[in-house]
C-alpha cells in the first residue's frame, strides 16, 4: 500500500507540515517522488513513522530519534518490546493517579476523612519511579541501595505539607542559583545562600546530611550529562557554578 503525504496524515493523526518537516531533517525520508512531484510512502515508511511517534509520545527529542532510527543496528522489533515495556511502566503510573483520585473522590462524595500520606501516593510514586529510571543505577552504584531505599521511603512518608515544601524550595533553590549565577561569584552571598538551600532541599530526602555528600552530589551535576542539562536548561553554566559554590560552602573548596 502507498500514501501521499496527505493520506498518511491522515491515517497517522499527524499534520501534513509534519510529515514534510521529517522529509527535511532526514528521519523519514519518502520512498519516491512521483512524476507529479508528490511524496509517496510505503509500507517502510509507514513504520518508520510509526517508531517515531512512539518514541515521541516517550519524550524522545527528534534529534535522537533520528540517531536512532537511522543507526544501522536499529532493531526495529527489539524497539517495540522496548515501547510496550515503557508505555506500561508509563499505564502503571497513570494507574496509581487514577486510584487516587477515585478514592478521593470517594472522601468526597461520603465526607470520609483522607489522609496527607494517601492523597499524595500517587504523586510521589510516580516521582519515585521517574527517578529511578532517569538516576537509579548511577545514583545506586554511587551511593548503595539502603541509602536510596532509605530516600524512597522518606519521600513515600512525606506530608501534604513537607511534599508541597520540598517543591517550593527546589524552585527556590534554581531562582536564586540563577540570580547567583548573575553575580559571577560562587563563593558570593547570593551563591551561598543557593547552596544552603540546596542543602534544605537534599535534606528532605536524605536521612543523614554529610558535607562529603553535598559536595560529591553537586559534582555528579557536572558529570553526569542528565544532571548538567536540566541545571544548565535555562541558564548554561549554572551546574558548574552551583557545584563551585557547594564546594565552597561544606570547605570542600577554599
Amino acid at each position: 500500500m502507498e500514501y501521499t503525504v496527505r493520506k498518511l496524515s491522515q491515517i497517522a493523526g499527524v499534520s501534513t507540515r509534519t510529515l514534510r518537516y521529517y522529509d527535511e531533517i532526514g528521519i523519514l525520508k519518502p520512498a519516491r517522488i512521483n512524476s507529479s512531484g508528490y511524496r509517496i510512502y510505503g509500507s517502510k515508511q509507514v513504520d518508520r513513522l510509526q517508531q517515531i511517534l512512539f518514541y515521541r509520545e516517550l519524550g524522545v527529542g527528534l534529534e535522537d530519534i533520528g540517531a536512532i532510527v537511522t543507526a544501522p543496528s536499529f532493531d526495529e522489533v527489539e524497539a517495540l518490546r522496548q515501547h510496550r515495556a515503557k508505555l506500561l511502566e508509563k499505564k502503571a503510573q497513570l494507574d496509581l493517579l487514577i486510584t487516587n483520585v477515585n478514592r478521593t473522590i470517594a472522601a468526597k462524595e461520603r465526607s470520609l476523612s483522607m489522609s496527607d500520606k494517601v492523597k499524595f501516593e500517587g504523586f510521589k510514586k510516580k516521582l519515585i519511579k521517574e527517578n529511578e529510571q532517569k538516576y537509579g543505577k548511577e545514583v545506586r552504584e554511587k551511593y548503595g541501595d539502603k541509602t536510596v531505599d532509605a530516600s524512597n521511603r522518606k519521600v513515600l512518608d512525606m506530608t501534604e505539607a513537607e511534599y508541597d515544601a520540598v517543591n517550593r524550595l527546589g524552585q527556590e533553590v534554581i531562582e536564586t542559583l540563577h540570580a547567583a549565577f548573575r553575580t559571577g561569584d560562587p563563593a558570593g552571598e547570593l551563591a551561598q545562600k543557593a547552596a544552603d538551600l540546596h542543602r534544605q532541599w537534599l535534606s528532605f530526602y536524605w536521612d543523614n546530611y554529610t558535607k562529603e555528600a553535598h559536595a560529591g552530589v553537586a559534582q555528579m551535576y557536572v558529570d553526569d550529562e542528565r544532571f548538567k542539562a536540566y541545571y544548565d536548561k535555562e541558564q548554561p553554566g549554572a551546574a558548574e557554578f552551583l557545584r563551585d559554590a557547594v564546594l565552597i560552602y561544606t570547605g570542600m573548596k577554599k
